[in-house]
């Protein structure tokens, strides 16, 4: 049951991700996403079959309390953006501003829920269910905002940072791409412990947040 109330929680999460990136690359001038349908919350399009079920659904059963999972990139062409710096670094931070508020709607949410208690349909398992996938919403989008700030090709943090650095070696971070989701699956699934111990400020920022909205 847990596992149900989970999987619809991550799926929207990263859908609204990725179609954060599509329309703020659409702001910036490049139609490549909204071209391909990519702009919209139907997670159809948006579905990796690895990343989106089986990574989730795997290490849910794996110990170290780590819940990771990802939609298809959306394909956008930096090119096409009026300022390209500033465009792809924005393009690169709108999802993470996504996931974030997100966790401001569920912690919302959670916090209506508790005041509204006393009333039966809000204590009951509607009520019950409702709380326990705003709870997940919380938590799965702090990981997909803090995950996803790790400088490491070809996650979103990388692209801020490539800017930072002199050309040439930005272009051998970058080439650092073609294994860094690999090697950051690798860590999850053979180091689970000391992956979560370096998304401390998640669990931190997650407790903060639910003492605050549940007193």
């Amino acid at each position: 049951m847990e596992l149900l109330l989970i999987v619809p929680v991550l799926l929207f999460s990263v859908v609204v991700h990725e179609v954060a990136h599509a329309w703020q690359a659409l702001r910036e001038g490049d139609t490549t996403a909204r071209d391909l349908g990519r702009i919209t919350l139907n997670p159809i399009p948006h579905l990796d079959p690895v990343g989106s079920l089986i990574v989730p659904v795997l290490l849910y059963f794996l110990p170290g309390n780590f819940l990771f999972g990802w939609a298809k990139p959306v394909p956008v062409n930096p090119r096409n953006y009026r300022n390209y710096r500033a465009g792809d670094i924005r393009v690169s931070l709108a999802g993470i501003v996504a996931n974030l508020c997100l966790v401001a709607l569920c912690a919302g949410l959670l916090a209506m829920l508790a005041a509204l208690q006393g009333i039966p349909f809000f204590s009951g398992a509607v009520g019950t269910n409702i709380a326990s996938m705003a709870t997940y919403g919380v938590f799965i989008n702090l990981i997909l905002a803090y995950f996803n700030l790790i400088p490491i090709p070809p996650l979103d943090g990388s692209h801020v940072l490539y800017h930072l650095l002199p050309p040439a070696v930005g272009a051998r971070y970058r080439e650092m791409g073609r294994y860094g989701i690999t090697l950051l699956f690798l860590t999850v699934v053979l180091f689970p412990g000391a992956f979560s111990a370096v998304l401390s400020p998640v669990f931190a920022s997650f407790s903060w947040i639910m003492r605050m909205v549940t007193g």
